[in-house]
């Protein structure tokens, strides 16, 4: 009876860890869908407010066009014509920009975070559980991260190094991964590991390698703000502070 009652509460207890793990992983990724569609409402917003400005621009120049000339039916057509042309182009770049993680020497650390933030995302069920499993713990990182980039110019080391993961290495790795037929995915390689494997490994690698630079990026906070306590501390110690008082 005793032994039952143990492999019961043994049972049990690893249901228990895997609802845990289930719900802590709902989470992230509830998080991380929120965070998207977040992403789309601001990018939906920006594209709305261009289009409308586009389309002011070009209705103020046809009616100014007009009162000095006559435009006639054709030059109206072609002012919408014009119009529609524009509004297509900025529906279309907008909604590309927001799908890929492109980079420019300028683009600010933090816009670099949210493009890889819904590149993952958008790539993430394409990939087998353990991948996922991965991308999410990746994801979960990514808000700290990008308030901590955010602080940084693009060209420090740090900083560098984690655009250069984002930006080419992870999306190169995933993209190069959908590139490999299903069926070939679990077939083992010359090392005995499959391209499944292959992919979580490597995932695992770059997200500890974003866990280092976060980690390093705040040991230099602490270091900086213990540097500030320190001179507050000896500039205006307690007993500077007691002999102002006294001559007050």
């Amino acid at each position: 009876m005793t032994d039952k009652t143990e492999k019961a509460d043994i049972a049990i207890a690893r249901a228990d860890r895997v609802m845990a793990q289930l719900d802590s992983r709902s989470g992230i990724v509830r998080d991380a869908r929120n965070r998207e569609l977040k992403r789309l409402n601001q990018g939906l917003v920006s594209t709305l407010i261009k289009i409308g400005i586009v389309v002011g621009v070009i209705s103020v120049l046809t009616i100014l066009i007009g009162l000095v000339q006559p435009i006639g039916m054709f030059g109206f057509l072609a002012a919408v014509g014009l119009a529609v042309g524009i509004v297509a182009v900025i529906a279309f770049s907008g909604g590309k920009e927001i799908a890929k993680p492109e980079v420019t020497p300028d683009l600010p650390n933090g816009e670099m975070v949210q493009r890889f933030d819904s590149y993952i995302y958008r790539t993430r069920a394409a990939l087998p559980a353990p991948a996922q499993s991965e991308i999410d713990q990746l994801s979960a990182a990514l808000p700290e991260l990008k308030k901590t980039l955010e602080r940084l110019p693009t060209l420090d080391p740090n900083a560098q190094d984690a655009r250069r993961l984002m930006s080419v290495h992870l999306p190169g790795l995933i993209d190069r991964y959908n590139h490999v037929p299903a069926a070939y995915r679990t077939e083992l390689d010359g090392e005995g590991k499959s391209a499944d494997e292959r992919l979580v490994e490597a995932l695992a690698a770059s997200r500890a390698a974003l866990g280092d630079i976060s980690e390093k990026l705040a040991r230099a906070d602490i270091a900086a703000f213990e540097t500030q306590g320190r001179f507050i501390e000896s500039r205006y110690g307690r007993e500077e502070l007691d002999t102002s008082a006294d001559h007050s």
